[in-house]
């Protein structure tokens, strides 16, 4: 995104997710929807226009907004608009081939030469946000009132000036917006090359394999305890030979973040994300908080049974993802997966199922195993010009499912938001959550109701708690790493152990006394992205996880009338409501603290469910 502050964002699943590798032919993605090559004429021709139109924009508009009509600054807007669009297709396309290989050297040259280019063309189109957010509020306001053209954009002008209190001068930020190429951008880069290109020895059988990291953090659940310790050992190995360079990354980022902070008079590390997110500090403090309170009667309390039924004293790091002795550890097929899916989604909405089948039926997903590929999943909405793509590593368990029916979820929200246009489809991280939450909350119930067996029942609903705790503790407690890093960082750069020390303190807070976590565990946090691309973002997934916790009480208890359709109204809405505008129609309010424990409560109660079933 060219913009001076953030407009879109796409959610990236956890990398650690439990399976095994499958056979069955996956599918790759075709990226020709938006270009059929890096050398594409069409890429070409397109960055061009761009640049041209780029140009004589800024030559047209820059330093005369305040002077246009309501009208004529809706047709500024609109270009602005139409020209960011062809810039995040071709961004989009250099981060969907990128992700799909980064161990080719190419895609990662492309990648950064794609960069640069838009880059040095949205250095035309900055002054547009920053001169509107000069614009006084009462010249604003008339405006819109004389222009329904350009009333249309209130909810983004709306949503750019909550950043009027940080923003720089022109001169600043035009130098910071050039310079991102060969600052976070590039770190960024370092990080995930040399992730994909690290392999992790794991010794299995007498024979040592060299792994890609994604293939060994799968390991991390294989029904095999010796299999899983080889491979923790293998990955502790990898990330200590390495954790240097990882802590070099993650100190500069944090020290840039800093000094940009300070600049932008930010009071705190997160208020920047939560600016982007159109959320206040104290929303987010009241979750952290209810989170944190829950710790003892979530994570601790499933852990301890979980001990109890591997027949352990204690778990170690490697034992937290391990399946239940009752598991059958059953392959499902991508079709039968797809099917689940689905047919879940048609329960609930015939015509949210249509949109999803459109990406089983065309070449919009890549779920295929392979070296180089980027581990985890995500959702790219690319441009509402062409369509979503989504990225699984599908190993053919049942919660890769629950990650399709996740994904598939993004998708949706995607097209249906599209109808928004480029600057408004897009939804703050908190609500980007909804409908892959909600999506993979259909499916669930919709295997576990047609389960009979008590044992398999069981099995199902442990596997459910676990991907909340990973969804709601886990990444609370990835959120509480991060931000003592951040404020430990405005003091000086911390040392490699250091960084180990706070990651086992929140680890061992926020799992509890089941786990008895051995030294090696310190460099764990080197291999999560989303502390590099998107500091403070991972909160984001407890937000939605325990949002749509309450979003689906209101649904099962059928308490508000239509439901179908005022839910796809919410998805349809993009970024041109908040978060209060959204729920209202559902009777929630995210502003109170009951909400959060309703959202916790749902968690709770399938953990007493599993204690009344022999936990």
């Amino acid at each position: 995104m060219t913009s001076s502050f953030p407009i879109r964002a796409f959610p990236v699943r956890d990398a650690e997710r439990p399976g095994s590798s499958s056979a069955v032919a996956l599918p790759e993605w075709d990226l020709s929807d938006l270009y059929a090559r890096p050398d594409d004429p069409r890429l070409a021709a397109d960055l061009d226009r761009a640049e041209a139109e780029a140009r004589d924009f800024e030559a047209s508009y820059a330093g005369r907004l305040a002077t246009l009509s309501g009208d004529a600054l809706a047709g500024a807007i609109a270009t602005y608009e139409r020209i960011e669009e062809v810039l995040g297709r071709v961004m989009s396309y250099a981060q969907l081939l990128f992700s799909g290989n980064a161990q080719d050297a190419a895609n990662g040259r492309f990648y950064q030469t794609m960069g640069e280019r838009v880059t040095g063309i949205g250095s035309h189109l900055l002054f547009l946000t920053l001169e509107l957010n000069r614009l006084e509020d009462d010249l604003l306001d008339r405006r819109m009132s004389e222009s329904a053209a350009l009333a249309r954009y209130r909810p983004w002008l709306r949503d750019l000036r909550v950043f009027r209190p940080h923003q720089l001068s022109d001169e600043v930020e035009k130098l910071l917006h050039e310079k991102e190429v060969t600052g976070r951008s590039a770190w960024n880069r370092l990080f995930d090359e040399t992730v994909a290109h690290l392999r992790v020895p794991v010794t299995r059988d007498g024979k040592e394999e060299a792994l890609t990291v994604s293939a060994a953090l799968n390991l991390l659940s294989d029904r095999d305890r010796a299999t899983r310790a080889a491979a923790a050992q293998g990955v502790s190995k990898v990330f200590a030979d390495n954790a240097r360079l990882f802590a070099l990354i993650t100190n500069t980022l944090a020290k840039d973040k800093e000094i940009v902070d300070g600049w932008r008079k930010y009071p705190r590390p997160g208020s920047s994300r939560n600016r982007a997110n159109m959320v206040e500090d104290e929303v987010v403090d009241a979750l952290v908080a209810a989170v944190v309170e829950a710790f003892p009667r979530l994570s601790h309390r499933y852990y301890a049974m979980k001990a109890k039924w591997l027949g352990l004293p204690k778990l170690q790091h490697w034992d937290r993802n391990a399946p239940l002795p009752d598991d059958a550890d059953t392959s499902i097929a991508w079709n039968e997966a797809r099917d689940r899916v689905l047919a879940a989604y048609g329960a609930f909405s015939p015509d949210l199922a249509t949109l999803g089948r459109d990406f089983f039926e065309k070449p919009w997903i890549d779920a295929a195993l392979r070296p180089g590929k980027a581990s985890g999943a995500f959702a790219h909405p690319t441009v509402p010009s062409a369509h979503p793509y989504l990225l699984v590593n599908y190993h053919g368990k049942a919660r890769d499912v629950m990650t399709l029916a996740h994904e598939l979820g993004h998708g949706v929200h995607q097209r249906l938001a599209a109808k928004q246009g480029y600057l408004m489809s897009g939804t703050p991280l908190t609500l980007a959550e909804t409908a892959s939450v909600f999506g993979e909350m259909l499916t669930f119930r919709a295997v576990l109701d047609a389960e009979k067996d008590p044992a398999r029942r069981r099995v199902l609903l442990a596997g459910k708690v676990e991907d909340m705790l990973n969804t709601v503790v886990r990444q609370i407690a990835f959120y509480r790493f991060e931000t003592m890093l951040h404020d430990e960082r405005r003091k000086g750069e911390l040392s490699l152990e250091r960084i180990g020390e706070i990651w086992m303190s929140v680890q061992t807070e926020s799992l509890g006394p089941a786990f008895e976590f051995t030294p090696d565990y310190n460099v764990y946090w080197a291999y999560i992205p989303h502390f590099i691309h998107s500091p403070f973002y991972v909160y984001a997934y407890a937000f939605g996880d325990c949002l749509v916790n309450a979003l689906y009480g209101v649904y099962q208890d059928g308490a508000v009338p239509d439901f179908q359709r005022k839910y796809l109204d919410l998805l349809r809405a993009g970024g041109t409501l908040r978060h209060k505008e959204l729920l209202a129609p559902f009777g929630l309010n995210a502003s109170d603290p009951k909400f959060w424990r309703r959202g916790l409560d749902v968690i709770a109660g399938f953990i007493d469910e599993l204690e009344r079933t022999g936990g």
